[in-house]
């Protein structure tokens, strides 16, 4: 099973910065807990100093990764705060027909009310889901379907 690690990296900062992505270490560590068969692609781990890429280098990357929602089978996003990228990553993988695995506590967003197939309030839910099976339950139910007509 394949999952791709999306999640706020600059948010709204309008400085160059980038949001603590401990969270990234966490996800991926209960996922090969949990579903130790998991392939799981973090994209910050491949691409640490992706805020100084150059213009060209950094659009590609961008590109690859919305490519790469479209082919796994579940994508984890990780929200605290709204994230542009995160909601593009979410929006291919919906579409594409994977399950959409969101750890927020913005219900209420749109994009998040509207393209996860689970929401979790937080990380500890999540790891609450993961160990009672509910998220591999989640994402069989999804890829099961045929995706969306978007």
């Amino acid at each position: 099973m394949r999952f791709f690690i999306a999640g706020i990296m600059q948010g709204s900062h309008t400085a160059k910065a980038v949001h603590d992505q401990i969270y990234r270490t966490q996800v991926g560590e209960l996922l090969a807990r949990y579903l130790p068969d998991a392939e799981v692609y973090d994209p910050r781990a491949q691409h640490r100093n992706s805020i100084e890429y150059a213009h060209s280098t950094g659009q590609d990357v961008f590109f690859r990764h919305n490519a790469m929602c479209r082919e796994v089978d579940a994508l984890v996003a990780v929200l605290p705060a709204a994230s542009m990228g995160t909601a593009i990553e979410m929006w291919e993988a919906f579409r594409c027909g994977a399950a959409v695995l969101t750890i927020s506590p913005m219900r209420h967003n749109w994009v998040i009310k509207y393209l996860s197939h689970a929401l979790y309030p937080d990380l500890a839910a999540f790891t609450m889901a993961l160990a009672g099976g509910d998220v591999a339950r989640c994402i069989d139910r999804v890829r099961s379907q045929p995706p969306p007509h978007t």
